[in-house]
C-alpha cells in the first residue's frame, strides 16, 4: 500500500444500554462523509465501535446474574450491530474493547508511556461519576435540585458523584498541557467547530492536573501489564481503539503494522460535544506521551433534543433508530438528520417535521420527478432513452446548474456542512421540476413534429436524475442504487464508482438504455401516532 488513506471515526459506543438515535446520527454522518470521499476516487477506511469495560457494565452483569462478557456480548449483538444494518452503515471495521487485538495494543502503548516517563503511582481521593465513566475535576459539578438539593451532581446525568479513595497510577497529563497549546495554535483546525476550538482551548489554558489512568477496584478491564491488580481506566483504554484497531503496536512487517502506517494519523474523528475534552485534550496528550502523530481533525457536533432535552437513556428521551426507520426508511433518516439540523449544532428532533420534510423535499420532490421521468419514457418512447436534439437555453441552465453544485456540495462536504451540500442538490431538484413544469413534454408528445423536442428534454430530466443519484448516492444509497437502475445508469457501472468530480460532464447516460418504472422511491407514508 502507497496510499494515505482518509481515515474516519466515530466514538465507541458504551453498550450499557441498547443505542438511541443519537449513537446512529454520528454513525450516519461518518457513513456519508466516507462514502463521498469513495466516491472522490480516495482510499477510505471508516471505524465505529463500541466501548465494553468499566463500572456501569460490570454492575449491569453482576444485577443480571451473568458475567460482564456474556452481558456485552449479548448487548452487542443485539443491539449495536443490528443498527448498522438498520442505517445502512458501510463501514471498514468494527472494534470491540474486548478484543485480544485492542487489549494487547492497549497493554503495549501504556507500557510506552510508562517507559517514557508519564506514568507514576500515587493514592486518588475525589469524584468519580458512574454515569460519565469519569474523575470529577472540582468546577465540574453543580448544585443539585429536587431530592438531590444541597449536593453536587454531575450536569451530565443530575447525580451526585461516588467518591473514591484508591491506589492508582497517574497519567502525567500536566507536563503536555504547553505542548498541546502550541499544537492547537499552530493547527486550529485541528479542532472544529470554532466554538469547540475556543472550549479546549480555555480548558487548556486554566492548566493542566494529572488524572489516574488505572482502577484498583474494578475488575472489568483490561489489566495492567506491570501491575495486574489494576486495570487501565475504562476512557484511557477506549481512547486508544483509533490506533489499536489500524495497527498500532503490531509487528513490524506484518499488514497490520502496514495499515497503520498508511491509515494513521486519523483525518477526521466525529463526537459528540460532551466528550470532547476526552477527544481533544486526554488522547492526544497519550498520543504525544507515546511519540504518536496526533489527529488531523477532532469535529464535535451538537447534541439531539428531544422536548429540548439531550438524547439520552437515563432520562428517558433516547429513541431506538428502528422506531424511525420502520416508518421513514433508512433513506429518509439519514437524509432528514444531515439535512435539518446544521452538523456541529445542537437539533431538535421532530416527528412532525421530518414527515413533512419526507412529503415535500422526498416524496413530491426527488420521488415524483422520478416517476415522472420513467413514466414519460416508457410511454412516448417504448422505455428506451431517447437521443437528444438540440440543446435550448432552458437545457443549458440545468447543464450549467449542475456544473455550479457538484463542486459546491463538494466543497461543503469537506467543511462537514452536510445540510448546505444536501441543500445545492435539492435546489437543482427544484429546478428540473421546474423545467419539466415550464417545457411540458406531454404537450409536446400529442405532436409528431415535436419528437426531436420531446426526446431532448426527456433524455435532460433523466440526465440530470444521473447527476443527483451520484451526489445523492452518500445520503440516501438504498433510494439512490433503486433510481439508478431505472434511469439505465447500470451501463455505466456501479453507482458507487461514479465520481463527484465528474458528475457535472454532461451527456453520460446512453441512449437506448433501458429506462424502467418501479416501485416509489419515497412511498406515501401511513397515518402514525408514533411521533
Amino acid at each position: 500500500m502507497s496510499y494515505k488513506a482518509f481515515y474516519v471515526s466515530t466514538p465507541i459506543y458504551y453498550v450499557n444500554d441498547a443505542p438511541h438515535i443519537g449513537h446512529a446520527y454520528t454513525t450516519t454522518a461518518g457513513d456519508v462523509l466516507t462514502r463521498w470521499h469513495r466516491q472522490r476516487g480516495e482510499n477510505v477506511w471508516f471505524l465505529t465501535g463500541v466501548d465494553e469495560h468499566g463500572t456501569k457494565v460490570q454492575r449491569a452483569a453482576d444485577a443480571g446474574g451473568v458475567t460482564p462478557q456474556e452481558w456485552v456480548d449479548r448487548l452487542v449483538h443485539d443491539a449495536w450491530l443490528p443498527v448498522l444494518g438498520t442505517i445502512d452503515a458501510a463501514n471498514d471495521d468494527f472494534v470491540r474493547t474486548t478484543e485480544p487485538r485492542h487489549v494487547q495494543r492497549v497493554q503495549k502503548f501504556w507500557e510506552t508511556v510508562k517507559d517514557n516517563g508519564y506514568v507514576y503511582s500515587a493514592p486518588y481521593q475525589g469524584p468519580y461519576c458512574v454515569g460519565c465513566e469519569e474523575f470529577k475535576l472540582p468546577g465540574d459539578l453543580v448544585e443539585g435540585t429536587g431530592e438531590f438539593t444541597g449536593q453536587l451532581v454531575c450536569p451530565v446525568h443530575g447525580r451526585p458523584a461516588e467518591e473514591l479513595q484508591e491506589d492508582n497510577w497517574f497519567f502525567q497529563l500536566s507536563a503536555l498541557g504547553q505542548a498541546l497549546i502550541d499544537h492547537y495554535e499552530a493547527h486550529p483546525e485541528a479542532v472544529q467547530p470554532r466554538s469547540a476550538y475556543n472550549e479546549v482551548m480555555s480548558f487548556l489554558r486554566q492548566g493542566l492536573v494529572d488524572i489516574s489512568m488505572s482502577r484498583s477496584s474494578v475488575s472489568w478491564g483490561i489489566p495492567l501489564p506491570w501491575d495486574p491488580r489494576q486495570v487501565v481506566y475504562v476512557w484511557f483504554d477506549a481512547l486508544l481503539n483509533y490506533v489499536t484497531a489500524v495497527g498500532y503496536g503490531s509487528d513490524p512487517g506484518t499488514p497490520d503494522s502496514e495499515r497503520y502506517a498508511h491509515t494513521w494519523p486519523c483525518d477526521v474523528h466525529l463526537v459528540g460535544k460532551d466528550i470532547l475534552r476526552f477527544h481533544a485534550v486526554y488522547w492526544p496528550a497519550m498520543l504525544m506521551a507515546a511519540g504518536q502523530p496526533l489527529p488531523r481533525k477532532v469535529f464535535a457536533h451538537g447534541w439531539l433534543l428531544v422536548g429540548g432535552e439531550k438524547m439520552s437513556k437515563s432520562k428517558l428521551t433516547g429513541i431506538a433508530p428502528a422506531q424511525i426507520i420502520d416508518h421513514f426508511g433508512s433513506d429518509a433518516f439519514r437524509y432528514y438528520f444531515m439535512r435539518a439540523i446544521a452538523f456541529g449544532q445542537d437539533g431538535s428532533f421532530s416527528w412532525e417535521d421530518m414527515s413533512a420534510r419526507y412529503t415535500a423535499e422526498l416524496a413530491n420532490g426527488l420521488g415524483n420527478l422520478a416517476s415522472r421521468a420513467t413514466a414519460m419514457v416508457n410511454r412516448y418512447c417504448a422505455g428506451l432513452l431517447p437521443t437528444p436534439g438540440e440543446y435550448t437555453p432552458a437545457e443549458q441552465a440545468l447543464i450549467d446548474m449542475v456544473a455550479d453544485i457538484s463542486p459546491a456540495a463538494d466543497a461543503a462536504v469537506e467543511e462537514l456542512d452536510f445540510a448546505t451540500a444536501i441543500g445545492h442538490v435539492r435546489g437543482f431538484i427544484e429546478a428540473v421540476n421546474g423545467y419539466v413544469t415550464d417545457v411540458e413534454p406531454w404537450v409536446l408528445a400529442k405532436d409528431p413534429a415535436h419528437a426531436e423536442r420531446l426526446h431532448t428534454v426527456l433524455y435532460t430530466i433523466c440526465e440530470c436524475l444521473r447527476a443527483v443519484a451520484v451526489l445523492y448516492n452518500p445520503v440516501m444509497p438504498a433510494a439512490m442504487q433503486s433510481m439508478w437502475e431505472h434511469i439505465g445508469g447500470a451501463d455505466l457501472g456501479p453507482l458507487g464508482e461514479q465520481r463527484i468530480d465528474t458528475v457535472a460532464t454532461w451527456g453520460q447516460l446512453r441512449p437506448g438504455s433501458r429506462i424502467t418504472k418501479g416501485d416509489a422511491l419515497f412511498p406515501r407514508l401511513e397515518d402514525t401516532d408514533a411521533g
